[in-house]
């Protein structure tokens, strides 16, 4: 009878053991490549988003108001004036005409804003490009705005409601003594305060605008709905410091997306904003 060949339960038992290590070893070959692939997307996302806010926030800050800049006692809301446009208005007659000043009843062609008392009009001595004089709805003439007393816009000292222009090169607006000259005869043109909140506890960052302007920083505005700009928000913090002698003012921004036990990405930037009024 020919002989029947087979295995050993020892044999068997090592063909298992060896096949375990081998499968072991390779899992990890394996797993660990696509895990370390699946963090580094994670991060990336996270990194892009936050980038994304920041770089939203920064074009903000950029064009706000100067002096217009302020940060909740918590550090987790900013709010600015957005600046439409802008120029310089005519502060002295032309010598070859005769300069109206106070009230346009009648709109001479080299009006002067006059500090003295009571204007509602003045020649805007260049071309504004933003400014849309037939809808201005919504938007507020600034001059010489310094962020406190009488150089506060959020207080509506040196701040009032653009009317329709009639005439080219007029720019009209509600009666007001406005308190303080413009060394460089500058004024702003601001549409809307933009405010941005981190709610912590949903985790997002959001940005409201359309909304009035309030002596007093509120946060969140009251009826309005802010428009989300990232979630996944664990935490944030926003400065502000005032310029000084040498130096322009700064925000900083700080933002961190994702939690510590899973992944968390954080991205810190520094803006310098003109303050010169």
């Amino acid at each position: 009878m020919p002989k029947t060949q087979g295995f050993t339960l020892v044999e068997l038992v090592l063909v298992m053991v060896i096949i375990g290590i081998l499968a072991a070893v390779s899992g990890d070959v394996i797993t660990k490549p696509v895990k370390a692939y699946l963090t580094m997307e994670s991060r990336a996302s996270l990194a892009d988003n936050a980038e994304l806010a920041l770089r939203r926030m920064q074009r903000d800050i950029r064009r706000a108001l100067p002096n217009s800049i302020r940060v909740s006692n918590d550090g987790l809301s900013l709010e600015m004036l957005h600046t439409l446009d802008g120029g310089r208005y005519r502060d002295k007659p032309d010598i070859s005409a005769t300069a109206g000043a106070g009230l346009c009843t009648e709109i001479p062609a080299d009006d002067v804003l006059d500090f003295t008392g009571v204007d509602d009009c003045f020649e805007v001595m260049n071309e504004l490009n933003q400014f849309n004089p037939q809808a201005t709805s919504g938007q507020s003439l600034v001059i010489y705005n310094l962020g406190y007393g009488e150089g506060d816009a959020y207080a509506g000292h040196n701040r009032a409601t653009v009317q329709n222009a009639d005439k080219s090169g007029i720019l009209r607006f509600d009666p007001l003594v406005f308190p303080l000259r413009s060394p460089q005869q500058r004024f702003f043109i601001v549409d809307t305060p933009i405010l941005y909140r981190c709610d912590l506890k949903s985790g997002d960052l959001l940005r409201y605008s359309g909304y009035p302007v309030n002596a007093t920083l509120q946060s969140p505005p009251e009826k309005i709905t802010g428009n989300k700009l990232s979630n996944q928000v664990s935490h944030c913090r926003f400065s502000y410091a005032d310029a000084s002698a040498t130096r322009s003012g700064l925000v900083s921004l700080s933002l961190t997306l994702g939690t510590h036990q899973d992944e968390a990405i954080q991205l810190v930037q520094q803006i310098h904003v003109d303050n010169v009024p």
